[in-house]
């Protein structure tokens, strides 16, 4: 009798656990950067927090078993960051109901502290199977490699995961580590599937191009959520907007030929995004639909609640944000693709070179990261100037060969760590050319470049320091000098210096083919 027992208990624990037909609706985001309030591009607005509330409200209304989530780099980029340190974000985030959240690189650009206290008051988890906190103070305990939510009756798995490059592009600190990524995210996976969870949802901060190369060696995940490349899928072609990259949902087999889509909404709210998910009996996923990401643009009202949250945020910031520092007569470009020169980039980098001459550098290079915005024409406000350089990077001269300095900047070709020159200093890269070898031409301050010769060269201290992979500039043995100018007070200086200011074009990187 009681072997029969125990039989029809796990009989009913088994029907219990049983995957259901599922339709779940899949709203998203991804590389917010604090952009609490929308942005102008060509007169027009896009984003903020009090128009995505909305979209949110009315999804849930409308749509069934919604799940929300955010794919990191909620921090950094705006006056509300430096101000509330992502805590502003989580008031809202708190407020509409994000369900995870993968740990973005950002998160930890201000080091583990205040993470930590994202993560304490956060209302969702926050999650990294790659990332090993347990030797962290700040962040032990609160950082998961993944969670299970209930939508719908139905219990979803969602994996995180954070680009390892991390500890290159971001502050962690020596006591976080790093985990492989692909076992570390697959041993999690494995984990839920071995729990009856079959709905397994991957949210990563590792970058469009990494997530299909990952997801063709991994197994049991049915969806992803990415972030990290601001990349646009299945954006509109609007004025000024940048072409989609790709197709959304991007389709990947994994490692045993079943498909995987994989979703990515560019960048700071712009795009908000949308897609249906269709799950069978067996937990599968077997059809996606209704895929497309919505424009949060002025014809989506904004929640008053929301609004009023933002408003309390702004006052105390509102004043110095307003300040007027000088004058656009054109727009200063916001992107830094090599051989089309980024005119913002070229201003930041004049604007090192300009605060550091007197201790004798005579050119200098701001990495492609480090420029996250541009100027639209008209006033320049402080509030502006901070959301294009909001790093807080000390400037620092470094003597270095000539021989370094082309090394320097090898380097950084290809790897998202390009550095674009100060006037008067230029190079090409030859594509034809093997990786290592492909920087030629090279002109410092206006002569060709003598790899026998010292220069004093600027730098922001994160690319000096080893940031975006410059081992060459992280090992350089040469006299280091941290100024400690702020690298946005250099840029306020030089815009008034120079206002009004009108686009940079001098061709200082050329690609050769």
């Amino acid at each position: 009798m009681r072997s029969w027992l125990v039989g029809l208990s796990l009989l009913l624990t088994s029907v219990s656990l049983a995957d259901k037909p599922i339709t779940i609706t899949l709203i998203h985001t991804n590389d917010l950067h604090a952009h609490i309030e929308p942005i102008k591009i060509k007169g027009s607005t896009f984003g903020g927090y009090a128009r995505q509330a909305t979209i949110i409200k009315r999804v849930r209304a409308t749509e069934p078993n919604v799940l929300l989530l955010s794919a990191g780099d909620t921090f950094q980029g705006t006056l509300f960051f430096n101000t509330y340190e992502g805590l502003a974000d989580l008031a809202f985030m708190n407020a509409v109901g994000y369900q995870a959240m993968a740990v973005g690189n950002h998160e930890f650009d201000r080091g583990p502290k205040p993470l930590g206290l994202f993560a304490t008051l956060a209302a969702f988890p926050l999650l990294s199977a790659n990332l090993d906190v347990s030797g962290e103070p700040a962040l032990a305990g609160k950082i998961h490699d993944s969670t299970v939510v209930t939508v719908g009756g139905e219990k979803i798995g969602i994996v995180g995961a954070t680009t390892p490059a991390v500890t290159n592009i971001s502050s962690p600190g020596p006591t976080v580590k790093l985990k492989d990524l692909h076992d570390s995210v697959q041993a999690s996976v494995d984990g839920l599937l071995a729990n009856g969870i079959h709905k397994i949802i991957l949210v990563t901060h590792i970058g469009y191009d990494e997530d299909q190369a990952l997801v063709k060696t991994l197994h049991g995940v049915a969806f992803v959520v990415g972030g990290h490349s601001h990349t646009p899928l299945g954006t509109p072609d609007l004025p000024a907007w940048p072409k989609s990259q790709g197709a959304y949902p991007t389709v990947v087999k994994d490692s045993q030929g079943v498909s995987v889509p994989i979703v990515q909404c560019w960048e700071w709210g712009k795009v908000f995004g949308h897609i249906t998910l269709d799950f069978d009996a067996k937990g599968r996923l077997v059809r996606w639909r209704n895929a497309t990401p919505i424009v949060v643009d002025s014809t989506i009202p904004d929640d008053p609640t929301v609004a009023s949250m933002v408003a309390a945020f702004k006052r105390p910031i509102e004043a110095l944000a307003s300040q007027a520092i000088g004058e656009a007569t054109s727009g200063e470009s916001k992107e830094s693709r090599l051989g089309e020169d980024s005119s913002m980039a070229d201003v930041i980098a004049d604007g090192m070179l300009t605060a550091t001459q007197k201790g004798g550098s005579v050119a200098a290079f701001v990495n492609t990261g480090g420029v996250r915005g541009g100027l639209e024409p008209g006033k320049i406000t402080y509030g502006e100037l901070i959301s294009i350089e909001p790093f807080g990077n000390t400037l620092v001269t470094l003597d270095l060969t000539g021989a370094e300095l082309r090394s320097a900047i090898e380097e950084g070709i290809g790897t998202g760590g390009e550095l674009i020159p100060s006037e008067g200093s230029s190079y090409v890269i030859d594509k034809s050319k093997p990786t290592g070898s492909r920087a030629g031409d090279i002109t410092i301050a206006g002569s060709p470049l003598d790899l026998a010769k010292t220069y004093r060269i600027t730098f922001l201290n994160f690319t000096a320091n080893g940031g975006d992979a410059h081992d060459v500039l992280k090992g350089a043995k040469g006299t280091r000098t941290d100024t400690g100018l702020i690298d946005l007070d250099a840029l306020i200086d030089f815009v008034k210096g120079h206002s009004p200011l009108g686009a940079v074009k001098t061709g200082r990187i050329m690609i050769r083919y």
